[in-house]
């Protein structure tokens, strides 16, 4: 049975991102899958890793159950917006502070590698963009899809990572908002 955990990144409930998230929400438990989600605007933690990994932060509560729903999960959904070419600042600061060394992964001693822990893990991205999909990739050359997919989730061990970039949102029409409702609904239907 597939176990996904909906990631949604943007700070502003009314945004379009959360109606990405309602969708695939409603496509995923058309199937036997079980859906979790963590609302990261609605989580009470200090999104900035104050002492890097010198000294380690005592993780908030929000934190520590944000983890047991990562450990759980066998699917991520991230949905964010793509804001100054990356991630909004609050969706960073909870990688930060939860994907830590000993949860998400661990440096190997005396060697440059490390051991990934979430390799039996499969991820989606779905971003929104204010300037058209094929502009953010053939122009910026996509530098969060990047980040995510390859420095983040492959990292980590997460080898399978799907990307859905949707964009312009900033002036589009109701017809094309709920052209892509329907087609995440769709992926969540697909478990994908």
């Amino acid at each position: 049975m597939q176990k996904i955990l909906i990631i949604n990144g943007h700070p502003d409930k009314e945004s379009f991102n959360f109606g990405l998230s309602e969708s695939y929400k409603k496509g995923a438990k058309k199937t036997d899958a079980e859906v979790k989600e963590i609302l990261i605007r609605e989580l009470n933690f200090n999104p900035n890793l104050q002492f890097g990994y010198r000294k380690r932060t005592e993780l908030e509560p929000d934190l520590l159950e944000a983890q047991d729903k990562l450990k759980w999960a066998n699917h991520l959904v991230w949905i964010y917006p793509v804001w100054w070419g990356s991630l909004p600042a609050i969706t960073k600061g909870f990688i930060d502070r939860v994907f830590l060394p000993g949860f998400a992964y661990e440096h190997r001693e005396n060697s440059v590698w490390w051991d990934k822990f979430f390799k039996n893990k499969s991820a989606r991205i779905i971003c929104t963009l204010d300037q058209p999909a094929w502009y953010y990739k053939l122009i910026y050359r996509s530098p969060s899809h990047h980040a995510m997919k390859r420095l983040t989730m492959n990292f980590i061990g997460v080898k399978k990572v799907r990307i859905t970039t949707i964009g312009p949102i900033r002036h589009s029409k109701e017809a094309f908002r709920a052209k892509w409702l329907k087609r995440v609904e769709k992926l969540g239907q697909t478990n994908k």
